[in-house]
């Protein structure tokens, strides 16, 4: 286990989901408990009961980024849905900060969202008549906040997001990616504890859509929310993601670290999924250091360093470099030899 994973393990749980399922169709609601909640799928089928999420369990850690990805029609959208219950699921237990959210009352939901959960989606849905500034101070407005700590606040993530000195024009006067910002900057404006975002980048064009995942990691680095990220792109997913949910037809086949993924796919599906990507692009140093066992070392290297990073300075070495975890703590060595192992996509022992 990485040094990484580690850290991520010991943190306390702040989402979490067990045997969760969304059904469409009639007689949808009760059919799980005449099926005695475990109904196969061909039995799904021929009652015409479309299954959206079916058996999903989630853990997700607080300050972690917590990708759930897959094709369109996977089920993932939905997923993030019933998590945040912005549509109720047909079965399951959904806990967050230890409360059930299913047994919630309509006004400590709306409580909950106004506080507590922060949304971005796909679709920016600013209101045009507002400017950046107002539109960043909408949510504050909702909770009655007094206009001078809302346009205070406001202009904090405002000036966060990198669009202080817009702060004055409206929607129609920014680009796509500026618009993606003010949604994010309004978003965080009441503080979340968890942060849902769908698909937020996927209606960008490629360079915009690139800087905005740069922003965002940058975001993540000085503000440590807890997040869960949809998206259908597995290059976006690995870039980003501390752990990755792969969905296919309405089920989780796997959820593991990037690495994980890449390295050991569980299903046909995840390794197609990861068949495209260069392993030097996602394994850590950590992950392939082999034990200590040399007497001088060319230098130190991070062990939360990606290989593709540092490739041509271990190759141009004529000795091997310690890996340190972040503490700064020896957890083995690397070589050219290993990394010409993964450049050439030769397998790596498990």
């Amino acid at each position: 286990m990485t040094p990484k994973k580690l850290v991520l393990m010991e943190r306390p749980i702040i989402l979490e989901c067990r045997n969760v399922w969304k059904l469409y169709g009639a007689n949808s609601d009760t059919y799980l408990q005449r099926h005695d909640g475990v109904p196969t799928a061909e039995a799904l089928r021929q009652a015409n009961i479309v299954t959206a999420v079916r058996q999903a369990d989630v853990t997700v850690r607080k300050g972690e980024i917590f990708v759930i990805m897959g094709l369109s029609g996977s089920g993932k959208s939905t997923l993030v849905r019933c998590l945040s219950r912005l549509i109720e699921p047909s079965a399951g237990e959904i806990r967050f900060e230890g409360r059930d959210l299913l047994k919630m009352s309509d006004q400590e939901l709306i409580e909950l969202r106004r506080h507590k959960l922060g949304m971005v989606f796909q679709h920016f849905a600013l209101l045009p008549h507002l400017t950046v500034l107002e539109n960043a101070a909408f949510p504050l407005e909702v909770q009655g906040v007094d206009r001078k700590t809302r346009i205070e606040r406001a202009m904090q993530v405002i000036e966060l997001v990198g669009l202080q000195g817009r702060e004055n024009r409206y929607p129609h006067q920014l680009s796509g990616g500026q618009q993606q910002r003010v949604g994010i900057a309004r978003s965080l404006v009441v503080e979340p504890d968890l942060w849902f975002l769908d698909e937020p980048f996927s209606a960008l064009d490629p360079l915009i859509r690139r800087e905005m995942q740069d922003e965002f990691l940058r975001l993540q680095a000085r503000l440590q929310k807890t997040i869960v990220f949809i998206t259908h792109d597995f290059d976006e997913a690995i870039r980003l993601a501390d752990h990755i949910a792969v969905m296919q037809d309405g089920v989780i086949v796997q959820t593991a670290t990037p690495e994980e993924l890449v390295l050991r796919p569980a299903t046909e599906y995840v390794a197609e999924f990861t068949r495209h990507i260069p392993k030097a692009k996602v394994v850590r140093l950590g992950t392939v250091a082999r034990h200590l066992q040399s007497a001088e070392f060319a230098g130190d290297l991070a062990a939360s360093s990606r290989i593709a990073d540092v490739a041509d300075q271990i190759e141009a070495a004529a000795k091997p470099f310690r890996v340190l975890d972040d503490a700064g703590i020896a957890v083995g060595e690397v070589d050219g030899r290993i990394i010409i192992d993964i450049l050439i996509g030769r397998d790596l022992a498990p």
